[in-house]
Parts: structure tokens; sequence; C-alpha cells
């Protein structure tokens, strides 16, 4: 179990924020929902953050988007599958001893896991939310192609961030 420090609280707390806002600033419909840059940020945080962070930012900051934004009913489902998705993308990628590398096998699996339990994730709630497996499908596009554009958005964001040595800084300080 991670130790809780200020510094910890800090950095979850901000992450939770940037998901949140990330989630909100564009937002262009699909059906039973919004297609956002949220994804691209939950996967940015739990490469760089671990875990818990991963976890709580996903499932946190995303459900807040969804409260802000007017889509109450999403909230429960998206901080299980969020969170999830987060999780899943930190255990698979993030090793705490080892220099982060956005170009390594364990990080593309950790990030196509993270982007394929998102759409698993709001098929099946859309078919529980709407009573219709017809509506949970009607999803899978608009969930597909924002995925692959968190996931390209992730890759040039991280690489920029590789660049500028900003894995080594989140290491020294996080």
């Amino acid at each position: 179990m991670e130790k809780w420090t200020a510094k910890k609280l800090a950095v979850d707390a901000l992450a939770i924020a940037l998901v949140c806002v990330a989630t909100m600033v564009i937002q262009i419909p699909i059906p039973l929902g919004y297609m956002h840059l949220g994804n691209c940020c939950i996967l940015l945080v739990s490469v760089y953050f671990g875990n818990v962070t991963g976890m709580l930012a996903g499932g946190v900051g995303s459900c807040l988007a969804d409260l802000l934004s007017g889509y109450p009913q999403w909230i429960l489902p998206t901080l299980i599958i969020k969170g999830i998705m987060g999780l899943a993308i930190a255990v698979i990628a993030y090793r705490k001893e080892e220099e982060i590398h956005m170009f390594r096998v364990r990080t593309f699996l950790g990030a196509a896991a993270g982007i394929v339990i998102m759409i698993v994730g709001y098929t099946a709630a859309g078919c529980i939310l709407y009573g219709s497996v017809a509506s949970g499908l009607a999803q899978i596009p608009g969930l597909t192609t924002e995925g692959i554009i968190g996931l390209i958005l992730f890759y040039v964001i991280g690489f920029a961030f590789e660049k500028a040595k900003v894995p080594q800084l989140i290491r020294r300080f996080a």
C-alpha cells in the first residue's frame, strides 16, 4: 500500500482535475454520450504515476466530468469502468523502479488494454442502462474512434515528454 503524504494527495488531486477538465473541454456527441480527450490523460497519468493515481484519476475525474456535463446516469458506470481502465493500464505499463519509455511493448499493451476495457465497459453499460443490446452496440464506433484518438494523443504527448525529459522530472519529484 502506498504511503499517503501531502505530496501524494496533491498529485492525485491534480490528476483527477486534469482528467475531469480534459474530458469536459471538448465534447463531441456520440450515441448515448460524448467523445472527449480524457482518455489521453488517463493513459498518461496511469503510465507516469501508477496504480492508485491512475485508478483515482480515471474513475473520479471521469465521473466528475459526467456529473458536471449533465450525464448523471453515467456516474456509477464511469467510476467503475474508468477506474478499472486506469488501474489496468498502470498494472501493465508502470514499474516504479524503471525509467518510463513510451515505446515499450508493455506501455502499448497497457494502453491498448485500457482502451479495450473502456469500449467493452461502456458497451455493456449502455446495454444495461438503456435495456437494449442495440443501444449498447450503437456506441462502439464512437467509443473506438475516441479510444484511437486518445491513444494517438497519448503517444504524441508522451514522445514530446520524453524529448523534454519530463519522465525524469516526474521520477525525481513524484
